[in-house]
């Protein structure tokens, strides 16, 4: 039985990277009234549905998909969030 999954991905800057877009946001909310932000960090937001056999092979699938294209290992972190949306039977 094939099982279709939405991945919700989140992928950031890692902490020891500048972040010249945060910096150029947090400014601006300074010069906007808003003196208590201490940090803004800019990051990209991914939905993929997919489908699979089981929740494993979505989790090792959608791994190789943000180390190989989604992001740069180098300088970006990721984590997602999986979610089952449907089962379906039948061939594909």
């Amino acid at each position: 039985m094939q099982r279709k999954y939405l991945a919700k991905i989140f992928v950031t800057l890692r902490p020891s990277v500048l972040d010249p877009a945060g910096v150029a946001v947090k400014s601006e909310l300074k010069q906007l009234g808003y003196p208590h932000v201490e940090q803004v960090r800019i990051g990209k937001y991914i939905e993929i549905t997919l489908v699979s056999t089981d929740e494993g092979t979505a989790r090792q699938d959608l791994n190789r998909i943000c180390d190989q294209m989604l992001t740069n290992p180098v300088i970006e972190n990721y984590r997602f969030d999986l979610i089952e949306v449907e089962s379906q039977t039948g061939v594909y």
